[in-house]
């Protein structure tokens, strides 16, 4: 896909769980809807949280059917209670994607695939919120994206679990996507009264420079109420460190894109 084609198309993906992923991607798609930006996120965590964050209960057609049954996007993508903001349901159907899909030849590229059959120029953004391991979903969506936004959780051992995912992505781009970059690496969890946070984004910035984004996201209970309640944290409380975070880092990806 080319560079500048309308929408971006970013996979957020860590194989470390509990990195503050799904949190990202809805309170991200969130605040960039609120500052006038279309957004779909594809949910492709069998866990399904973020569908469960955004409130969604009717899963009837779900990512699974967009991968494995072969369903168009159209018929799978629902509103949230978000305006601009769409979504793309997962169940716990997803789990045995890696089996079913085992000896399909096109494996890796069926979400490729699916965007290039749909109609989603009128997107600004798509977002897939990837499962925490190396499994064909994840590939499936680094082979689709044009870029891969990182959670990294400011906490000890949290680079060591970053090479993993670097070398992944080398790898699907001398493959399948020659396109494919990072898009930025946002510090999650971050705690102020805490050195290690400090000296973890400090070890972050040396090692991968401008890649590291200036937001920081805080540690915030607001952040882990809001999901509870089936909503983002936008919604939940908008004065929030959280959510001031989020907003400042969607103007910070804005920027970023429209300089």
């Amino acid at each position: 896909m080319p560079e500048n084609a309308s929408p971006r198309i970013i996979a957020i993906a860590n194989q470390k769980g509990g990195v503050g992923k799904t949190t990202t991607t809805i309170n991200l798609g969130a605040a960039l809807a609120a500052l006038g930006q279309r957004v779909l996120l594809i949910d492709l965590d069998p866990q399904g949280n973020a569908s469960t964050g955004l409130g969604v209960e009717n899963r009837d057609l779900s990512s699974y059917d967009l991968l494995i049954e072969g369903a168009p996007l159209s018929e799978i993508v629902q509103k949230t209670n978000v305006a601009g903001l769409d979504l793309v349901p997962a169940t716990t159907d997803l789990s045995s994607a890696d089996v079913e899909l085992s000896d399909n030849e096109k494996r890796v590229i069926l979400l490729r695939n699916a965007f290039e059959a749909a109609d989603i120029g009128h997107y600004d953004y798509i977002f897939m919120d990837c499962p925490p391991s190396l499994s064909l979903l994840t590939v499936n969506a680094l082979v689709a994206a044009h870029s891969v936004l990182v959670p990294l959780q400011a906490e000890f051992f949290a680079l060591e679990g970053l090479s993993q995912l670097m070398l992944t992505v080398r790898q699907v781009r001398e493959g399948a996507n020659a396109e494919l970059r990072i898009e930025g690496v946002v510090l999650t969890m971050y705690d102020l009264r805490n050195n290690l946070s400090k000296l973890v984004e400090d070890d972050a910035r040396q090692t991968l420079g401008e890649l590291v984004y200036e937001t920081k996201i805080p540690r915030n209970v607001r952040l882990s109420e809001a999901p509870s309640f089936a909503q983002t944290v936008l919604e939940y409380d908008a004065s929030s460190t959280g959510a001031l975070a989020y907003k400042a880092l969607a103007a910070e990806i804005l920027a970023r894109h429209h300089a």
